[in-house]
């Protein structure tokens, strides 16, 4: 019973996770990751199980952002190949580090990442969504390559060294930037993290080997998260973005600062 008890919670952690991230275009990786650690998963472990449940959830998600035409296409490989890059380097440094010694650490990259994602909603200005039709100011722009390069490579190295980061990055430096429906930064930055997922989990995989993975949790994960994607698509331009955002924040706040507490003390 209680292993039951205990894949079924991790199913529905699975289920928020994937609703924030694919309503709010960050948090999956973040909020699992935050929940594995405070559970005493070591960080390499709890990444590569979080990432390896991502692989799956994130095409879901990516597709569905993509069926309902939330991807801005010309975007994706100027985020996905130094994502890639990014990514795969992340997995590689974490996974050749101690485990023990680096949870505070993960535990604070995750702290950071809850701080940015609770400023980002609280006080960041974000463009109205044009559900209506209108035009919007310079949406066909193209983006610079020197801003999206750059932000897909340090997007991934902190999501595969956090477990997650992916969204809270990636996501606020494209809306915050361009002048471009938050749907459509939402969608693309989903669409662009299958591959940057299947990139972190192939290093993992080389690296820490399947026989450490936690599939029991990976199942769970998938679960939770292939239910979600498709729900999360659809109310992506419905919800309030921002009451559920600053909950995200501090929810991610008050994960790490108890682990980082605990080493503490």
């Amino acid at each position: 019973m209680s292993r039951l008890l205990s894949f079924s919670i991790m199913a529905i952690i699975g289920f928020l996770a994937q609703f924030i991230d694919g309503t709010l275009g960050m948090g999956y990786g973040a909020f699992s990751a935050s929940l594995l650690i405070t559970a005493g998963i070591l960080p390499a472990i709890a990444s590569a199980t979080v990432h390896t449940a991502e692989c799956f959830t994130t095409l879901f998600s990516g597709g569905s952002h993509l069926f309902f035409g939330n991807v801005k296409k010309e975007w994706l490989i100027p985020l996905v190949i130094p994502g890639v890059i990014g990514g795969a380097l992340g997995a590689y440094f974490l996974a050749s580090l101690p485990g023990e010694e680096m949870m505070p650490y993960m535990a604070g990259i995750l702290l950071a990442l809850g701080i940015i994602v609770f400023y980002r909603f609280l006080r960041a200005k974000v463009p109205p969504d044009n559900n209506a039709g209108a035009p919007v100011a310079n949406q066909n722009q193209k983006t610079s390559l020197r801003k999206l390069v750059p932000l897909g490579f340090t997007a991934a190295f902190v999501d595969a060294m956090g477990g997650g980061g992916w969204g809270p990055i990636a996501t606020p430096g494209l809306i915050l930037t361009e002048d471009i429906e938050p749907r459509k930064v939402v969608g693309t930055v989903n669409l662009a993290e299958f591959f940057i997922t299947i990139a972190i989990t192939v290093t993992f995989i080389a690296t820490i080997g399947p026989e450490l993975f936690r599939w029991d949790l990976v199942i769970a994960l998938l679960i939770g998260g292939i239910i979600a994607a498709p729900i999360a698509a659809y109310l992506c331009r419905r919800l309030p973005h921002r009451i559920l955002g600053i909950l995200v924040g501090v929810a991610l706040i008050g994960f790490n600062v108890r682990t980082i507490l605990a080493v503490i003390l």
